[in-house]
C-alpha cells in the first residue's frame, strides 16, 4: 500500500505599502507594516494556530504514526516574531514531537534560482541557519520556492548536500510515469519528490466546491482514493499550501474535521503509513532518473514560471531589482541588504500577473492591489527610490573634518 507524504508550505511576504511616484526622495518607508501585522494575526487565528492545534493533537493521539513536513519561509518565521512569538512557539512544539520534518527552501521566498546562483546560496543557507536555530533540525530536503524546478536548479540544489527535492508531478514531464514512485536527477545524486496534484488539489482547491462531482469529500472517499493506487504506486506526496486548512477552505466547509478523520481511515490498512520527505527518501528505491527539462511549478494550469515571469511588467520588475544585487552585496550595510531581499520575495511578481479566466480568479484573491499595474507601479518606484537616493547615499564617502 502507498505511503501518504504530507507536507505543507507556509509563507507570508511584507507587503509594500502604496509608495507613490512623488514619494520618492522624501520617503524610504516601504513596507506595510500594519497590513503585514493584520494579515498574519487573520491567519494565524484562521488557520496556524487551530491546524498545529489539530495536528499536535492527531500525533499524540496516532503514537507519532501521523507524520507530516513543512517548509517555514524566513520572512514567515520574521513574522511570527514580530507578530505572533506564540504562532512560532507552537510550530516548535511540534518540532519537539520528533513527528515533523522541516525542508529547506530559499529564505526570502525568491526567484534567485533562476538568476542569481550566489544569492541562491546565500539565502539557502540563511534558511538552513534559521531552521537550526528555531526547530533543532538541519534540512535534507529541499523545496524551491513555489516548486519551481529545473535539471539546473537540481545540479545547484545537489551541490548544497540536500538529498533530495519536492517538486511538481507535471504530466509532460512524467510522460508515461505515475507521481507515486520516487525518481532521481539524471546526472546528480538527487531523489525526486514528486507531487501527486490531483489528489492534493481535492484538498486544496476542491474541497469546498459543490460543482465538483466528487462533493462533499470525506475522509472515508479520499482513503478510499489511496488504498486503490495499491500495486500502481509507492507513494503519494500530498504537497500543499498550510493556509488550505481554516483559510483557503474556511473551517465551515468542513475541512478541519476532514483532516481529524483521515488518518485513522488511511491507518484502518495494517500497511499504509504516513512519512515525511525525509524517511520516504530513506525507505523507497528510486525508479530512475526523470530529467526536467523545463522549469516546472505548482502554479496554475500550465505548471510553468509564467505567473512571475509571464508578462513584459514583470520581468521588468524582476530585472531591476537583481541587477542591484551586486552593488548591494558589496556594501557593509545590513538594512540595505535586508530591505532588497524582501523585494526578491515572489509575492510581488506574483501580484502582477496579468492572468485571467480560471487563473486569474486565483490571483486576484492573493494581491493586496486593486491591478497587476498598481503593484507594478508601487515596486518600481520603490525601486527608483533605493537607486536614486538610497545607494548613492550608502556608497557616498564619510566626511572629513
Amino acid at each position: 500500500m502507498p505511503a501518504l507524504c504530507f507536507y505543507f508550505q507556509v509563507h507570508q511576504p511584507f507587503r509594500l505599502r502604496r509608495y507613490r511616484r512623488q514619494s520618492v526622495g522624501y520617503d524610504h518607508q516601504y513596507f506595510d507594516e500594519a497590513k503585514n501585522r493584520a494579515i498574519f494575526s487573520k491567519v494565524a487565528e484562521k488557520c496556524y494556530l487551530p491546524a498545529n492545534r489539530l495536528l499536535l493533537d492527531l500525533i499524540r493521539h496516532h503514537e507519532g504514526r501521523f507524520r507530516v513536513a513543512f517548509s517555514l519561509s524566513g520572512t514567515v518565521i520574521e513574522q511570527m516574531l514580530l507578530y505572533g512569538p506564540e504562532v512560532l512557539a507552537s510550530f516548535q512544539e511540534l518540532a519537539a514531537t520528533g513527528s515533523v520534518e522541516f525542508l529547506g527552501e530559499t529564505f526570502y521566498h525568491s526567484l534567485s534560482a533562476l538568476h542569481d546562483p550566489v544569492e541562491f546560496f546565500d539565502q539557502v543557507e540563511l534558511h538552513r541557519q534559521a531552521v537550526q536555530k528555531y526547530f533543532n533540525q538541519s534540512p535534507r530536503v529541499f523545496r524551491n520556492t513555489e516548486l519551481i524546478y529545473n535539471d539546473e536548479i537540481g545540479r545547484q540544489v545537489a551541490a548544497l548536500g540536500f538529498q533530495a527535492v519536492c517538486a511538481e508531478g507535471a504530466d509532460d514531464i512524467l510522460g508515461w510515469r505515475t507521481p507515486h514512485f520516487i525518481t532521481e536527477h539524471p546526472h546528480e545524486n538527487l531523489k525526486i519528490l514528486t507531487k501527486s496534484y490531483r489528489l492534493a488539489d481535492d484538498i486544496a482547491f476542491r474541497f469546498s466546491n459543490r460543482g465538483w462531482p466528487e462533493w462533499p469529500l470525506t475522509a472515508e472517499k479520499y482513503a478510499g482514493w489511496i488504498h486503490h493506487l495499491n500495486g500502481a504506486g509507492e507513494l503519494v506526496n500530498l504537497f500543499m499550501d498550510y493556509e488550505t486548512f481554516g483559510e483557503h477552505q474556511w473551517e465551515d466547509t468542513g475541512i478541519f474535521q476532514f483532516m481529524r478523520r483521515l488518518p485513522t481511515e488511511i491507518l484502518k490498512h495494517p500497511d499504509n503509513c504516513f512519512v515525511t520527505p525525509s524517511e520516504a527518501v530513506e525507505r523507497l528505491p528510486s525508479h530512475g532518473p526523470l530529467s526536467f527539462s523545463r522549469l516546472v511549478s505548482w502554479a496554475d494550469l500550465e505548471r510553468d514560471v509564467t505567473a512571475w515571469l509571464g508578462n513584459s511588467m514583470q520581468n521588468k520588475a524582476f530585472q531591476a531589482v537583481h541587477e542591484m544585487g551586486p552593488e548591494i552585496r558589496s556594501r557593509n550595510n545590513p538594512e540595505l541588504l535586508e530591505t532588497w531581499r524582501r523585494l526578491l520575495t515572489s509575492d510581488h511578481l506574483y501580484y502582477m500577473c496579468t492572468k485571467w479566466f480560471s487563473d486569474g480568479d486565483v490571483h486576484t484573491y492573493f494581491s493586496p492591489y486593486k491591478s497587476p499595474y498598481e503593484a507594478f507601479l508601487t515596486f518600481m518606484n520603490v525601486i527608483t527610490d533605493i537607486k536614486l537616493h538610497i545607494i548613492p547615499v550608502v556608497a557616498s564617502p564619510p566626511k572629513i573634518f
